[in-house]
């Protein structure tokens, strides 16, 4: 959260998650015990689904670059007209920043 910019708003190590303030809404990460069940470890190191809107992506993209994000690719214009750029944790879960097309 740090590296990307989110404050952090609650914390329980004990518990295994942290609650992150992303803007319009709140990101809340849990961690995953090595001795979980199968398809609990299953939901570590996948596709979230999840997308950060920044208002340039090339800016926030070399932003995160400097800063060791990982990305698997530099941002892209998809056919809807946006443009995406998809980024690993340290876990390997991928999350997005996307530049909204302009209106």
């Amino acid at each position: 959260g740090q590296t990307i910019g989110l404050k952090l708003k609650a914390e329980s190590l004990a518990n295994g998650y942290c609650v992150f303030d992303a803007g319009n809404c709140e990101l809340v990460v849990e961690s995953v015990a090595s001795d979980a069940p199968q398809h609990e470890q299953a939901l570590v190191g996948r596709f979230t689904g999840l997308s950060f809107r920044v208002p340039s992506i090339h800016v926030a993209y070399q932003d995160l670059v400097a800063k060791g994000v990982v990305f698997t690719g530099a941002p892209e214009r998809q056919p809807w007209g946006g443009t995406l750029a998809t980024f690993r944790d340290p876990e390997g879960n991928e999350f997005q920043i996307v530049q909204r097309a302009a209106t």
